[in-house]
């Protein structure tokens, strides 16, 4: 193998399978390793995702610049593409026994989100298997998805850090929906937006390309929209370990219109 593929991404989606379900009845999941590069702390299982990623990016022997939560920015095989890696999406669901958390994996020609050319997700709990390829489209176990046509905000999922600050941001962004759902998983709630089952995903707060990077080719794929709060284009943000702006992914224009004037109207 000279470059990356979907199918390396699901060989390793395979091994995950086989190690990180298991890890949710472990006795230690809920005790703290130690601190990762990005400042949370890391667990058992976000430990063993991202050392079994790591082995097999070794053993490939593809040239790779890894951005990872738990070990940061590291050349792998000589640095290369850039191979953003979310061992654990929803880590504190993992360890405190709520069922919905994922592994994520990017892959881009550059460090810009603008690159991005591939991207899988695996859900731990129902097996789900989410994957892009730039130009080829946006797939669920296989079959190609879409985002939703229609201009409805039917159900809005979102993400807070700090709640008391970050939901009176977004209140009214929350009120146009049917039905919302804070789920922690940032790349599963873009994976979902871009399979139709939610209408629209909103972070008021800054975050980090390793928690959107696979969800966002995905969605982009699958006929979504993302910008920042403002309306501006993410294309150009870097894959790194530094905080991006917020950030709105959309499931058509005419989602994202809606959803960019309730906001300025909050202002």
């Amino acid at each position: 193998m000279d470059k990356f593929s979907i199918d390396f991404l699901r060989e390793i989606g395979n091994r995950l399978k086989e190690v990180i379900p298991p890890l949710r009845f472990s006795a230690t999941k809920d005790r703290p390793l130690r601190k990762g590069a990005s400042g949370d702390r890391t667990f058992e299982v976000d430990q063993r995702a991202e050392s079994l990623i790591i082995e097999m990016l070794k053993k490939s022997g593809v040239p790779a610049t890894v951005v990872s939560e738990e070990l940061g920015e590291v050349e792998i095989n000589g640095g290369g593409h850039y191979f953003v890696i979310d061992p654990i999406d929803g880590s504190k669901n993992a360890v405190t026994g709520i069922p919905l958390f994922c592994s994520s994996i990017a892959v881009s020609e550059n460090d810009r989100v603008s690159g991005l050319y591939l991207s899988y997700i695996i859900n731990h709990i129902s097996g789900d298997e989410y994957w892009a390829e730039r130009n080829k489209g946006a797939f669920l176990n296989g079959k190609p998805i879409s985002t939703q046509s229609s201009p409805e905000i039917k159900v809005v999922v979102y993400e807070t850090q700090v709640p008391q600050r970050d939901i009176n941001r977004i209140l009214p962004l929350l009120g146009l929906a049917n039905r919302t759902r804070c789920l922690g998983s940032t790349a599963l709630d873009l994976a979902f937006v871009a399979s139709s089952a939610a209408s629209l995903y909103v972070n008021p707060a800054p975050t980090r390309s390793f928690d959107y990077a696979g969800g966002l080719l995905l969605l982009k794929e699958a006929g979504g929209v993302c910008t920042d709060l403002e309306g501006k284009s993410y294309e150009e943000i870097r894959l790194s370990m530094k905080r991006t702006p917020p950030m709105l992914c959309s499931a058509n224009k005419l989602v994202h219109k809606r959803a960019l004037e309730a906001l300025k109207h909050d202002d």
